[in-house]
C-alpha cells in the first residue's frame, strides 16, 4: 500500500500540470480558430504578449526551485508544479493584456 501512495505522489503533479497544459492549449486553439487571438499595434507589445506564457513558466519553475529548497518538497515535484502554475498565470496574464486597450 505504501508503494501505491508513492506512485500517486509521483504521478499527481504531472497529471495536474498536464490538465493545466491541455486547458491552456485548447483555449488558445479555440481563440485561433475564431480569429480572436490577441493583436497589439507595436511589435514590442506583440512580442511581450506572445512571451507571457513562456515567461510565466520560467518564473514558475524558478519559484518552484526556491520552494523546493526551502520546504521539504521534492525538487522535481516543485519544479513541475511551479511551471504548470506559471503556465496558467501566464495564460491569465495573456488574456488580460490582450484585452487591454492600448493608450498611444
Amino acid at each position: 500500500m505504501e508503494s501505491l501512495m508513492d506512485i500517486i505522489l509521483i504521478v499527481l503533479p504531472i497529471a495536474i500540470v498536464g490538465a493545466i497544459a491541455i486547458f491552456v492549449i485548447t483555449r488558445l486553439k479555440a481563440k485561433q480558430e475564431r480569429g480572436t487571438l490577441g493583436k497589439k499595434e507595436t511589435t514590442e507589445a506583440q512580442t511581450l504578449l506572445d512571451s507571457l506564457i513562456p515567461l510565466g513558466m520560467i518564473f514558475g519553475s524558478a519559484l518552484g526551485v526556491v520552494v523546493g529548497i526551502i520546504f521539504s518538497i521534492s525538487l522535481g515535484n516543485a519544479i513541475v508544479l511551479g511551471s504548470g502554475i506559471g503556465m496558467l498565470i501566464g495564460y491569465l496574464a495573456y488574456e488580460f493584456y490582450s484585452k487591454e486597450e492600448s493608450h498611444s
